[in-house]
């Protein structure tokens, strides 16, 4: 190779794009609601914190003999502005030329403290160097064009030995998937930053233990009279606007009174001032079972809240179901959306199966997304409270998910065909969804455990759910995949 990039040249081919990160709001700004601190849906703290590394030889001939780094590095840098929006929250706290393994060495110190590793395949003779970079030990994507080398014919061999089990590969001219290669990193991230407030009188310390160990999560308990002050602590003035903005966007009121939802905004803004003060980002109550005697312990259902938080970037789970709560994280850390918590029944003759419940997301797209249309109805079988009732998009594709312990994943995606949420639909929870199945219904039910719960979210999310588990050393099991012959 004819040309080799020095460090001030490194310096400044990248400083362009340096700065259009630094101005790039995205959704950073735009999920940021009032009195939070959102850097991203689902992360308060930091920025995810991303290796990016060029890799290439001098002395490689593919793609050709007088490869420029510069040219290359100028390519790549462009794609990267393009992608605007989706890297505003990542920092390249790592962005060098890899030429050796000496170079590799050289940086070991700084690559310990990185969510992931982004390499960047330019040439040729790169095999020492890449093992050089696996033996960190980080989660690692490869991204290589075609003609990058032909390095690409032992990866999958690699990827079955202790030093590839946390390597992916992109072979692809989609820059695009520059955006898809990082988006594990930053499940990672949140993760690990992630803070849930579980509000109930039960213990939950052996699994909080075992998230913290596994993923950084941290979870506390959170008493009712914690919850009653922040309850009374917001003004009426804002609860009513509150209540005025719910009213007008929704569709139509048709079981609660206005003093219903009047409790259930201001309990709202109750929620999310207390993750604000918590530096928390995911909330959750015990409201059918240690929060409930005969009716709601609370000031009002929690139904609302919930909902609000999800739509803005956050997480409301229902019923201290920590285990969605952990499956809500990371899938939004995935696709920045939120999840739908759901109880399931089965319709094997059209190979559904339909996912409902009172609590629903009006942004499943996301904070920066539309809001669906929405009924403001009460809990179903409780016939008190308020929970808006919305209506998904029919024809989306959609990844439903529980995490089991720390080191299983089971999912299985598909495509909405069907919205019962009329008010003629009286059977079931308020928000219902007909998933028509990859796979097998028959499979899926015969397969199901674990409890009724699945996390739904927007978009088939299989290959970057599949690196997160790979990264995490989780077993994914797909439950709808017909058994191997």
């Amino acid at each position: 190779m004819a040309e080799h990039v020095n460090r001030r040249e490194f310096l400044q081919i990248t400083a362009g794009s340096a700065l259009f990160f630094a101005g790039a709001s995205g959704f950073a700004d735009s999920a940021r609601a009032a009195g939070s601190k959102l850097i991203s849906p689902g992360c308060r703290k930091s920025k995810v914190k991303v290796a990016r590394l060029y890799m290439g030889t001098k002395t490689g001939l593919w793609p050709k003999p007088h490869l420029s780094f510069q040219d290359e590095i100028r390519t790549y840098e462009a794609q990267f502005a393009k992608l605007g929006a989706e890297m505003a929250d990542v920092d390249f706290v790592v962005d060098e030329i890899v030429a050796s393994t000496d170079a590799v060495t050289r940086i070991k110190p700084r690559l310990q403290a990185v969510d992931g590793i982004l390499v960047i395949h330019l040439s040729m003779g790169t095999g020492g160097i890449l093992n050089e970079i696996l033996s960190v030990g980080k989660p690692t994507a490869i991204f290589a064009i075609p003609y990058s080398g032909h390095e690409w014919s032992s990866w999958g061999a690699l990827q079955r030995q202790p030093i590839g089990a946390k390597m992916e590969c992109f072979l692809t001219t989609d820059y695009a998937q520059l955006a898809a290669a990082i988006r594990p990193f930053r499940a990672i991230h949140h993760a690990r930053e992630a803070k849930i407030l579980n509000v109930t009188t039960r213990s939950f310390t052996d699994y909080a233990d075992q998230m913290k160990a596994k993923f950084g999560t941290e979870m506390k308990q959170i008493d009712l009279d914690t919850v009653v002050r922040a309850f009374n602590a917001i003004d009426d003035k804002a609860a009513e606007a509150e209540t005025e903005r719910w009213m007008k966007a929704a569709e139509a009121l048709i079981e609660p009174s206005r003093k219903d939802v009047f409790k259930s905004c201001k309990l709202a803004l109750a929620f999310e001032n207390m993750l604000a003060d918590e530096d928390a980002t995911v909330l959750t109550v015990d409201c059918y079972g240690t929060m409930w005697d005969k009716t709601i312990k609370l000031p009002a259902y929690p139904c609302i809240g919930f909902c609000r938080l999800n739509d803005l970037g956050l997480g409301g789970i229902c019923e201290s179901d920590l285990r969605s709560a952990m499956t809500h994280i990371i899938l939004q850390g995935l696709t920045g959306k939120p999840g739908f918590i759901s109880d399931p029944t089965v319709d094997e003759s059209n190979g559904s199966i339909i996912l409902a419940h009172c609590m629903s997301s009006r942004k499943m797209d996301g904070p920066d997304g539309s809001m669906a249309p929405y009924k403001l109805r009460t809990v179903h079988e409780r016939e008190e409270g308020v929970t808006p009732q919305s209506q998904m998009r029919i024809s989306q594709p959609v990844t439903q998910a529980i995490l089991v312990g720390d080191s299983t994943m089971l999912y299985f995606t598909g495509d909405i065909i069907d919205t019962p949420v009329g008010v003629q639909y009286d059977r079931g929870c308020r928000t219902k969804i007909t998933v028509k199945v990859d796979g097998d219904i028959t499979t899926l039910w015969k397969n199901w455990s674990n409890g009724l719960h699945r996390q739904t979210v927007y978009g088939n999310i299989r290959r970057e759910l599949g690196q997160f588990c790979r990264y995490m050393d989780i077993k994914m099991v797909d439950e709808a995949a017909p058994a191997q012959a």
